[in-house]
């Protein structure tokens, strides 16, 4: 799947900051370029990751596909 991120590098530093619009909160950051993109990767990948929960013996869970 494709994401779109943001880069920008601070012009003090050097370092990289990235994030992904259309997860609200998913940033990252990293020294080179290289590293931010390897780093929001990670991020994305923590953020779309599913929560375990615990439900009622009676639920029903289902899967959908968007």
């Amino acid at each position: 799947m494709k994401w779109r991120v943001v880069l920008e590098q601070d012009e003090t530093t050097g370092e990289w900051a990235v994030w992904c619009p259309e997860l609200p909160g998913c940033a990252s950051a990293g020294v080179t370029e290289e590293d931010a993109l390897e780093n929001i990767r990670e991020a994305i990948e923590l953020y779309l990751e599913p929560d375990q929960y615990v439900f009622a013996p009676t639920a029903v869970v289902r899967e959908v596909y968007v």
